[in-house]
């Protein structure tokens, strides 16, 4: 059956809901050889996913994932995930992880879906690893540090099992350049269902369609983002260059916008002065982060990234009250604190 999916993808057709189930259906099962699962993967990359495509794949690998038995009222909140897919190569420290801390330090509950370092040095998980914070939570105690901390990581490889089985096609596919559907799906299978998402991915042109993929499965808040730095472009809001941005409102409509970070207090930057390095490295960035002690270029992209944050989660009403919001947060030391209660219940 994938001979006859990848003949048609070849020839630009695209897939119906029925033939993405027949496809994941042939894709997690293991006696499925890897080398027909990345042809597969490979003819879909090059003919280009449609949005109704990836939110197939999205609602059907979502249906194989555990989910956290979340209590009624954590359910009834808002529920952020903040996150870059990753694959810009640009080696910048990790942005969207310590947004992540500062964000439930102002209360919102925030459910960061992650794995390991696959294109960069340092993944969410192996530096919130580094800073002492467990990342192997049962589903239940991950709903518990959700209701009662205001932040639990929901570490990917335990909530979809059967993605082992697509590993190796995957590898493949990395061995041969290809890159494929899953370079974007993570922040889309996120177990806990998070009413409220700021995904960053590595190219302007996606930001609309993972943005209405974000939509059609019934995300109440959504925001996309892709940012300018020079020549290349990050999965994250830029302090160094424009923004594209899809953002909607479940029920007020879509829009997209380009924006610039000029209207905020920034300093002179690079892109050299948001680098980071391995998982110590980082974590140690992150502490100076939260503390207060780093006041340069890199405290600037964790203001705008957490104003879009706090924003898309409801608290406040525009970016710039998000960045004011994200200024107290770590100048009163509440994002300290977060980050010492997160360790200390680790412990």
């Amino acid at each position: 059956m994938l001979e006859q999916l990848i003949a048609r993808l070849r020839q630009g057709g695209a897939l119906s809901p029925e033939q993405v189930t027949t496809a994941v259906a042939h894709l997690i099962d293991e006696h499925d050889p890897a080398e027909a699962k990345a042809d597969f993967l490979t003819a879909l990359a090059r003919k280009g996913e449609t949005v109704e495509e990836i939110a197939a794949f999205a609602r059907e690998l979502r249906d194989e994932s555990i989910l956290p038995p979340l209590d009624e009222e954590t359910r009834a909140g808002d529920i952020l995930d903040v996150c870059g897919t990753g694959g810009d190569r640009l080696n910048t420290f990790n942005i969207s992880t310590t947004v992540a801390l500062v964000v439930a330090a102002a209360g919102v509950a925030v459910a960061k879906h992650g794995n390991r370092a696959i294109t960069s040095q340092s993944g969410s998980a192996d530096v919130l690893e580094a800073l002492g914070i467990r990342i192997d939570l049962s589903p239940e105690e991950a709903a518990r540090s959700l209701r009662n901390h205001h932040f639990a990581f929901f570490f990917a490889p335990q909530y979809h099992p059967a993605f082992k089985h697509i590993g190796p096609a995957r590898k493949l596919c990395a061995e041969r350049g290809q890159r494929t559907i899953f370079n974007f799906l993570g922040p889309l299978l996120n177990p806990a269902r998070p009413s409220a998402q700021l995904i960053g991915v590595p190219r302007a042109e996606l930001c609309e369609p993972i943005a209405r993929v974000l939509q059609s499965l019934g995300v109440r808040r959504g925001i996309v983002v892709c940012g300018r730095v020079g020549g290349a472009q990050l999965d994250e809001l830029s302090t160094l260059g424009d923004n594209t941005i899809a953002e909607f409102y479940q029920d007020r409509g879509f829009s997209t916008s380009v924006m610039s970070p000029a209207n905020f207090p920034l300093q002179p930057a690079s892109l050299a002065d948001l680098a980071g390095g391995d998982r110590k490295t980082n974590a140690e960035i992150v502490r100076r982060l939260v503390r207060g002690e780093e006041r340069g270029p890199k405290r600037d992209a964790i203001l705008l990234n957490s104003a879009a944050a706090l924003f898309v989660a409801n608290r406040t009403k525009s970016l710039t009250d998000g960045w004011e919001l994200a200024v107290e947060l770590i100048d009163s030391g509440r994002a300290k604190a977060k980050l010492e209660e997160l360790v200390a219940v680790s412990r």
